[in-house]
């Protein structure tokens, strides 16, 4: 690939990776664990986040491939089996987000143009995003900057209508600092940010630039870290706003929270003007993952890791329209077998602390390795509390529902099953690589 992308439009690309459906959806979800002070559990998330993110700015500099967590393993293991579960969990974590981001994107938002049942909403949503993918368009950097303006604009928005509260004296500020958990201090915070962490999640995605960029040994650290930085100061802000503005019994209760937000603002708005941003970024967000998921199934069958079924590109539009059904057909599946997104993105959440904590093991395990350019290397004590704190995260001490965990099973399972059947009629695989899988 030609390496083009400078630091500025890589900066945006991970901004715009981060921001979308989380927080235009999760808001209110995460204020019904810890009540008014729904800040916080995205600081904490923010920070969490960061030590997973040393890991990624290292192992991106050292190997400035596509591909990311599953070549990481591959190089670091050289496990086939274990580098396919690698790739099919995060493909699988693609998936339950453009489900949870379907849910979303039926809710509250939609409800400005047309009033449906969340799921016929959900359903039709997934059904133009099939179509989209199985017409050929794809993601591009350039798409991604413009859509990035929009979500960030919305966004903006809302902060603005916060800075105009404080100004005015609209509101209850003070509602920002009442702390009531529901489940004690230390259950409340560890469940919120729990979820809080869906809305950082979008920064790995980055790493499948790293082989565009023109110089990712030093520009990728600079805008991975910019990134985070930039959208969780976006996200206290918006936070901060939505408590100030809303009760929190009507956040916790809207699937489009921020929308609550601008109807009762001070300082005037469209509603249906920020609907159609928020369903943009929600949409963005799903096909994104989509886009991402029905590749991987593609590239894994070509690859000859499963079922080569799978590999079947349709003659006329040249996309490949098995993997799009497979891919479809689960995440219709999991919206109708949720009963709201919160299950949804715990669920994605869960699928990734495990490729996360897999990811900072696998930065110690490399340093093994030398390299001969010179790279990002992030102080040791981050990946392994990065490792320490991903592997916590993921248990159910955080309250996080059985049907998760079950969800979860049953998606890497699939995976699991695919493998073994093209054992059986294939052969072994003894032999992956990464890098073309994600081609």
């Amino acid at each position: 690939m030609k390496r083009v992308i400078g630091r500025k439009v890589l900066l945006l690309f991970v901004i715009g990776d981060i921001l979308g459906a989380g927080i235009y959806a999760l808001v209110g979800k995460v204020a019904g664990h810890v009540g008014g002070a729904l800040w916080l559990p995205f600081i904490v998330a923010f920070v969490l986040a960061a030590l997973t993110a040393t890991s990624y700015a290292e192992l991106v500099g050292k190997y400035p491939h596509a591909a990311g967590a599953a070549l990481y393993t591959n190089k670091a293991f050289n496990i086939p089996f274990l580098t396919f579960i690698v790739a099919f969990t995060v493909m699988m974590s693609g998936i339950t987000s453009a489900s949870a981001a379907a849910r979303a994107f039926g809710g509250r938002y939609l409800a400005e143009f047309v009033t449906l049942p969340v799921l016929v909403g959900a359903f039709i949503f997934l059904a133009l995003v099939a179509l989209v993918n199985f017409a050929g368009i794809s993601e591009s950097v350039k798409v991604n900057v413009v859509l990035t303006i929009i979500e960030a604009f919305g966004l903006l928005v809302i902060v603005a209508i916060g800075v105009w509260a404080l100004i005015t004296g609209d509101g209850e500020p003070a509602r920002a600092i009442e702390f009531h958990p529901a489940n004690g201090a230390f259950l409340g915070v560890l469940g919120g940010t729990a979820l809080a962490f869906y809305a950082l999640l979008g920064f790995e995605d980055s790493v499948n630039l790293a082989e565009e960029a023109k110089d990712p040994q030093r520009d990728f650290p600079r805008a991975l870290f910019g990134g985070l930085v930039a959208a969780a100061l976006i996200y206290m802000a918006v936070a901060f706003t939505a408590t100030m503005l809303v009760d929190t019994k009507t956040l916790v209760s809207s699937s489009g929270p921020l929308l609550e937000v601008v109807k009762v603002a001070g300082l005037a708005f469209p509603p249906k003007v920020f609907a159609a941003i928020a369903l943009l970024a929600v949409g963005n967000t799903a096909l994104i993952n989509m886009l991402m998921a029905s590749r991987l199934v593609y590239g894994m069958a070509r690859q000859k890791i499963i079922p080569p079924f799978f590999g079947a590109v349709h003659p006329t539009r040249s996309t490949p329209w098995v993997a799009i059904v497979f891919t479809i057909g689960i995440a219709a599946i999991l919206v109708a077998s949720a009963s709201d997104i919160t299950p949804l993105a715990d669920t994605t959440v869960l699928l990734l602390l495990c490729v996360f904590a897999l990811v900072n093991v696998c930065v110690l395990a490399l340093r093994r390795e030398d390299v001969e350019h010179q790279h990002y290397r992030a102080p040791t004590w981050a990946p392994v509390l990065g490792a320490v704190v991903c592997l916590f995260l993921a248990l159910p001490v955080t309250g996080r529902a059985g049907d998760v965990y079950l969800r979860a099973a049953v998606l890497v399972g699939v995976g699991v099953v695919l493998w073994v059947i093209n054992w059986m009629f294939v052969g072994r695989v003894k032999e992956i690589d990464p890098t073309k899988i994600t081609d």
